[in-house]
């Protein structure tokens, strides 16, 4: 059967719904995982080089910001190497990137490296693989979109609960170099992510040629749409805060004297919750009756993180730490299944891959102020942890109150 590849969502391509496109979820979850785990879970290496290079917790904190910068800044970059080149040539070059980052970390004398390392070069593979992943899932489901999307989600926290006890374990017995590059080649997995992004195919008609591809490389248009402009505002004022607890836990938990496998198991109850929460939340969003109300259940979940967030901030011992998590997690979770849904429905699906690069690019300057803004204070874990989360939770919940705006006017 004659046939022509074709990689940005043409039209007259109905979505399987099923078939290849469960390897596709597969792959997503996999690259998702490692996307948003990864910066929180190379947090258990920061007292490490806290004592190896002599810095301070803000210090350390750039490492994080910096991987989560590369994730959401170089969204458009991503989105032009995808209607150029493809979804599948652009995952395997970042997955390289990805793994070569961490390997040359291990070898850095300096945090200024770390931070060039770990940070630019493993942050922008890991940004050439998520966003990508992401378009591939949507072009694959359709009416099981919302499905999908929650169970794509769940990899950030199924990894997130495997990730933290191993970087843990890496860093007792092999040290942080050691941990950094068998963490280097575990990343090479996203190649083999990569190879399961086959691309769409339709079928020649007789007398057709074949599929013309758009010449826009990056469509700027979707500024002109009232409810993506407020969702991109409202998405970045709202991640200011958003990654600042699953990146100080930790820290602040061995602060109080909790013992290091303890707290570190913080990030696991946090990933645990979270892995029911998102596929949860996606079964109910693709629900007959609530997928058309699926922007006020993310309206719901973004105010629900907020108060989680205040309410975590008055956490002054382990237990109180433990409960925050379970809360924080069952909120994290429906964010984190909801925002890729929303913005498809506000888009569509020919504008999805512009519209997620430029949103990431909104969101990257609030990703890279949070969590060193958060560290960022005297040694005093009441003074460094509380107030700038209740600063944290204020954004949230401004946040919650645009975007609860934006769907009650349109």
């Amino acid at each position: 059967m004659g046939g022509a590849v074709v990689d940005e969502g043409p039209t007259g391509v109905k979505a399987p719904d099923g078939g290849w496109g469960w390897a596709v979820l597969f792959g997503c979850f996999v690259i998702t995982g490692f996307s948003y785990a990864f910066p929180k879970a190379v947090s258990v290496f920061f007292k490490e080089l806290i004592q190896e290079f002599g810095i301070g917790y803000s210090d350390t904190a750039w490492i994080s910001s910096i991987l989560l910068a590369m994730l959401y800044g170089t969204g458009p970059l991503c989105s032009v190497c995808v209607n150029r080149f493809g979804c599948r040539p652009v995952m395997l070059v970042g997955g390289l990137f990805a793994s070569l980052g961490m390997v040359a970390a291990s070898f850095c004398r300096s945090i200024i490296q770390v931070y060039l390392t770990t940070g630019v070069i493993t942050g922008l593979g890991l940004a050439l693989n998520f966003q990508p992943s992401l378009i591939m899932l949507n072009r694959y489901f359709s009416k099981r979109r919302p499905m999908a999307n929650g169970l794509a989600a769940a990899g950030s926290p199924v990894f997130l609960c495997a990730l933290s006890p191993l970087g843990q374990l890496l860093q007792d017995r092999y040290g942080w170099r050691g941990g950094f590059l068998i963490l280097g080649g575990l990343l090479l997995n996203c190649c083999v992510c990569a190879a399961l992004m086959r691309p769409l195919v339709v079928t020649a008609q007789p007398g057709s040629g074949p599929p013309r591809p758009s010449r826009r490389l990056l469509d700027l248009s979707v500024f002109r749409d009232r409810g993506f402009v407020l969702y991109a505002v409202a998405a970045s004022v709202m991640v200011l805060g958003l990654f600042v607890p699953p990146v100080f836990v930790v820290s602040y938990a061995k602060d109080l004297g909790v013992p290091d496998t303890k707290a570190a198991f913080l990030l696991t109850i946090l990933g645990f919750i979270d892995i029911f929460a998102r596929p949860a939340a996606g079964f109910v969003a693709g629900l007959g009756k609530v997928r058309p109300y699926s922007v006020y259940l993310f309206s719901f979940s973004m105010f629900f993180n907020g108060l989680a967030d205040l309410a975590g901030s008055t956490a002054g011992d382990y237990g109180g730490l433990v409960v925050f998590c379970i809360f924080f997690g069952i909120s994290y979770g429906m964010v984190g299944a909801l925002q890729f849904e929303v913005l498809m429905a506000i888009v569509g699906t020919h504008k999805f891959s512009s519209a997620i690069g430029l949103v990431l690019l909104m969101e990257a300057v609030a990703v890279l102020v949070g969590p060193p803004s958060g560290g960022r204070s005297p040694k005093s874990h009441s003074l460094r942890w509380r107030p700038r989360r209740r600063r944290s939770s204020t954004s949230l919940l401004q946040t919650r109150g645009w975007t609860c705006g934006r769907w009650s006017i349109s």
